[in-house]
């Protein structure tokens, strides 16, 4: 019998496998809930949509019978066209007004830069209906600057388009100031001293610089456009545009089959531009290496004065449509008497809801900010932090980039016919206030769980690991630890939730009931009853309550930096 040796090639090295503690399984547990949550508040009412509309009305498969029968009314294709013009042109314009914006915020020394930026960022606190509202007094049948359109009307396209730039212009310009913020000195300085042209140099070193900013930012102002519900609703008149579509089949038509192939084709483009984005992100290379030098704007006289003039001419149209729409709040009778009075916000004056909307849009904007950042804020920490269970925290990554392609509009759609389906046990939730605050979480996830995730990723992971060496359970590091830490991120996304749900329509529109109507919702219903003055009065309290947030996290903001401060002077 042969001897066998024994080496270290042939000998297999055990196995060892980390010990799952009761901490570990507590871990999972919250992620399996996580990912419970999701799959009911997005898959499955996601997929409901889908299978209505490959069905008839009794509820038989069909197939694409539907599709064909979109696709073969010339009414219906005609949205789909229309929706596609006003899209294109809104995000041309929209395009061109925010980067000469940016440009002049980020790359000239023209005076009054910090009062040009917060001026453009005034139409993220209102509702996208309230342009609308406003381009009504301005250039309606009797507005205050109707000869401007040389004899074309406001309702229509015109409208949708001035609507929609004011509504996304600020979307925009985020990116765009992003984008035009870094830049390497030496590029500059090599292109002059080669004697380049100004304009060679912004085409062959400015521009490339930012392409990826302006992919981005166009396919995001495509997406808000092309979904949009609330500025076609106000000022579309007849012309017909998707989102209305969808609105008319559900509600006006009850064609709930139609209004979930309408839904569908909605979502498409935001698909596209959403994984069009993502793939632009991933292309993008780091424009600032370890030896770049940071550009710094030189004052020229002549481009400082022109970009002032030219900032000067879009601030003035962003505040001239919310003024227009608070003016229009105050007149007694427009346009026969221009006296000022308060009487439009005397909600109880048109019905019986009174300030009623109005508490409810509160308690909705509240329960989302607190609840939503909470959700929000320990899933991502669970799937950014946590040990083990790796599959499952990618596919709830993936799952919590869902909501930023899904239009409000589809959303909103989609919980109808899961929610309100007889043999789901969830249905007593339809037409409560809960339903509102799971829809508009949903709704605006993303954003938030991507900004929680980059507070996350700031913080070493050495605490986490510290804390298992010295035996200190996960959820004190986490509430000791990481939510100070964390803290301001954390008030981010509370504001962002809480203004978010105080102007939303689209997501809402499908979902209230009597007892759960929103301020937004009951302006949209005002102005269809002909009340212009009231709807703005109704928008511009949302304005007010948002921008006085937004003033006191700022208080808050410049509290906590004190704070951190002081802590490492220490």
């Amino acid at each position: 019998m042969a001897d066998i040796a024994f080496t270290a090639e042939n000998v297999e090295a055990p196995r060892i496998r980390a010990k799952v503690t009761r901490e570990d399984w507590l871990v999972r547990l919250g992620l399996l809930l996580l990912a419970i949550y999701l799959i009911f508040t997005l898959v499955l009412p996601l997929y409901t949509l889908l299978a209505k509309s490959l069905q008839d009305k009794e509820g038989q498969f069909v197939g694409l019978a539907n599709f064909a029968r979109y696709f073969a009314d010339p009414a219906m294709l005609q949205s789909f066209g229309n929706t596609i013009f006003v899209s294109l042109l809104g995000t041309f314009i929209t395009l061109g007004l925010a980067f000469i914006y940016a440009y002049a915020l980020t790359r000239t020394c023209m005076r009054w830069r910090g009062f040009f930026r917060a001026i453009a960022l005034i139409p993220l606190l209102a509702p996208s209906l309230l342009p609308g509202l406003a381009l009504v007094y301005l250039f309606g049948n009797q507005g205050l600057l109707k000869s401007l359109l040389f004899g074309h009307e406001i309702y229509g396209a015109i409208g949708i388009v001035m609507g929609e730039v004011f509504f996304a212009f600020p979307h925009a310009l985020i990116i765009l100031v992003t984008a035009l913020a870094v830049a390497d000195a030496r590029l500059y300085e090599a292109a002059e001293a080669l004697r380049a042209r100004p304009i060679r140099i912004f085409f062959t070193v400015t521009l490339p610089g930012c392409r990826y900013g302006l992919v981005s930012a166009g396919l995001v102002v495509f997406t808000l456009i092309f979904t949009d519900f609330g500025v076609p609703k106000v000022i579309g008149g007849s012309y017909n545009v998707l989102a209305t579509d969808v609105y008319r089949q559900v509600i006006g038509q009850f064609n709930f089959q139609m209004g979930a192939v309408v839904g569908l084709i909605l979502l498409l483009p935001a698909l596209v531009s959403f994984a069009a984005d993502r793939i632009v992100q991933r292309r993008q290379v780091a424009l600032l290496s370890a030896r770049a030098v940071p550009l710094q704007p030189k004052p020229r006289a002549m481009v400082d004065s022109l970009f002032f003039v030219a900032v000067s001419l879009v601030a003035g149209f962003l505040l001239l449509v919310l003024g227009m729409a608070l003016f229009g709040s105050l007149t007694k009778l427009w346009p026969y008497n221009l006296g000022l009075t308060l009487k439009w916000y005397d909600f109880s004056r048109i019905g019986t809801d009174g300030w009623g909307p109005y508490f409810n849009s509160l308690k909705l904007a509240t329960c989302v900010a607190g609840i939503g950042t909470a959700v929000i804020f320990c899933g991502a920490y669970l799937v950014e932090k946590s040990r083990g269970a790796g599959r499952l925290r990618t596919v709830l990554h993936l799952l919590a980039m869902i909501p930023l392609a899904v239009p409000g509009i589809v959303l909103g759609l989609s919980y109808i016919f899961y929610f309100n389906a007889p043999g789901n046990p969830l249905n007593v939730i339809y037409g409560t206030m809960t339903i509102l605050v799971i829809s508009t979480i949903c709704h605006f996830y993303t954003v938030s769980h991507l900004t929680a995730v980059t507070a996350l990723k700031q913080v070493d992971a050495e605490f986490e690991a510290v804390g298992a060496s010295l035996k200190v359970p996960l959820y004190r590091t986490f509430w000791q630890v990481t939510v100070p830490i964390c803290l301001p991120a954390i008030l981010d996304i509370a504001i962002y939730l809480f203004v978010n749900a105080m102007t939303t329509v689209s997501a809402v529109i499908f979902l209230y009931s009597a007892d759960t109507k929103l301020m937004s919702i009951n302006a949209i219903n005002t102005d269809d009853a002909g009340n212009t003055a009231t709807a703005c009065a109704m928008g511009m309290t949302i304005v007010v309550t948002s921008a006085m947030l937004k003033g006191l996290q700022s208080l808050v903001a410049q509290g906590l930096n004190r704070r951190t401060q002081a802590w490492r002077k220490r």
